[in-house]
């Protein structure tokens, strides 16, 4: 078993909460609490410190910094120099950085001593815009750890429905035209679309883990099943036929070509 925690992103006390924090921090969630960024020296270790306190142990094997997106130089001068002094003292085993954007990942894997990236919906069945970044933590021995594998709610569905979400919004219609024709690849080779989408991220050297969330513990033991079982070659080279292709919406993927009212697509 790992252990992990993130710093940087507090949760504390909301001194004027209105009853939702939908509007403000977008969370359907009371607001009886609200997020306090501190990515300083003081603010990170003080951080770790309530972690390993309420977690009861002496020692943690990664910290992440979570989502400093707006705080990248005070992250890159305080908070991972902070945590490379902990590593180097045995207090935690590894320094991360966790967030959706490529471009501040690739920062910190050029300028800085980290060990791990966790980045959030950017390799994936649907969305592949982190490869540049995955080439260049494999240059440099950096482990990848591939979270939110089903982009919000797209990719989690054996059959997409209309309204299924793509990054916490509606898919446009290209992309859920196309995680269809990916489900109805995976129902050819006798599995789901989101078995394909845990198993996908693995593929790439780079990546370490994925990382998923779920709901009840029947979506636990599937994705543990999934996680255990590769899929066949032929089912991956049929899935990246469709996911560097790309149907319009309607289109029908059949495992000979992908056709539109009983015609071969591009015929």
């Amino acid at each position: 078993m790992t252990l992990a925690t993130k710093v940087g992103r507090l949760v504390v006390p909301n001194p004027h909460p209105t009853g939702s924090d939908l509007s403000a921090g977008g969370f359907a969630v009371p607001d009886t609490l609200t997020r306090r960024a501190d990515y300083s020296r003081d603010g990170v270790l003080r951080s770790l410190e309530a972690s390993r306190a309420r977690l009861g142990v002496d020692r943690i094997d990664i910290v992440y910094l979570h989502d400093p997106d707006e705080h990248m130089d005070t992250a890159v001068a305080q908070a991972l120099p902070a945590l490379a002094e902990l590593r180097r003292q045995g207090v935690i085993g590894a320094v991360g950085v966790g967030m959706n954007s490529v471009a501040p990942l690739m920062r910190f894997v050029i300028e800085t001593d980290v060990d791990v990236v966790m980045v959030a919906g950017r390799w994936t069945l649907a969305d592949r815009t982190v490869l540049p970044l995955l080439i260049e933590c494999a240059d440099r021995g950096v482990s990848v750890v591939a979270a939110a594998p089903f982009n919000s709610g797209l990719l989690s569905d054996p059959d997409p429905s209309d309204g299924a979400c793509f990054d916490y919004r509606s898919a446009p219609p290209d992309l859920l035209a196309r995680a269809r024709a990916l489900a109805q690849v995976c129902r050819r080779h006798a599995t789901v679309l989101p078995h394909a989408a845990i198993r996908f991220p693995l593929r790439h050297p780079a990546v370490a883990s994925v990382v998923a969330g779920f709901r009840t513990p029947q979506e636990v033991r599937s994705a543990v099943r999934w996680a255990e079982r590769d899929l066949p070659s032929r089912a991956w080279e049929d899935l990246e036929a469709v996911a560097t292709d790309p149907p319009e919406p309607g289109t029908v993927y059949t495992g000979e070509g992908t056709s539109r009212q009983g015609r071969k697509h591009g015929a």
